[in-house]
């Protein structure tokens, strides 16, 4: 396993109770749902719930995100009109347990596409923390839509 350090400038810390049917909250109370297993994987999928799955895309879109507007800013473009889509699925594993998959779609409206894909490239392979967390963990399907 490799050992990254990082001098950290922002820590979030979360407690969760109960598991997938139960409930998370951030220390600083910015984030507080319930949480439910959803019908599809046998659980009771109550309204007004959330899953894991639902807040790792909204994480990792948001920050990618921020990454795409980074590059952009370093190659004095603006990309301030990205729209990053994120669908993260779970399910079973080959060999056992479970794992995750996640699809980005990326949108750049005022970028020609291929300055959109070096872009969002270059936000992938060297930017943004949730695609360093997940390279080689996870299959990622990375797309620039027009």
């Amino acid at each position: 396993m490799a050992n990254h350090t990082i001098k950290p400038l922002v820590t979030a810390v979360a407690h969760s109770s109960g598991g997938r049917n139960g409930h998370v909250e951030t220390t600083d109370e910015s984030v507080s749902v319930d949480l439910s297993v959803r019908k599809e994987m046998g659980g009771p999928g109550l309204p007004n719930t959330t899953t894991p799955e639902h807040l790792f895309a909204a994480g990792y879109a948001a920050c990618f995100g921020g990454a795409i507007e980074f590059v952009a800013s370093q190659r004095k473009k603006r990309a301030s009109d990205a729209v990053v889509s994120c669908e993260v699925s779970v399910g079973p594993r080959e060999g056992g347990g479970y794992g995750i998959a996640v699809k980005m779609r990326v949108s750049i409206p005022s970028l020609d596409n291929s300055e959109a894909e070096s872009i969002v490239q270059e936000a992938h392979e060297k930017i943004c923390p949730y695609s360093h967390a997940t390279r080689g963990n996870i299959d990622v399907d990375l797309a620039v839509e027009s």
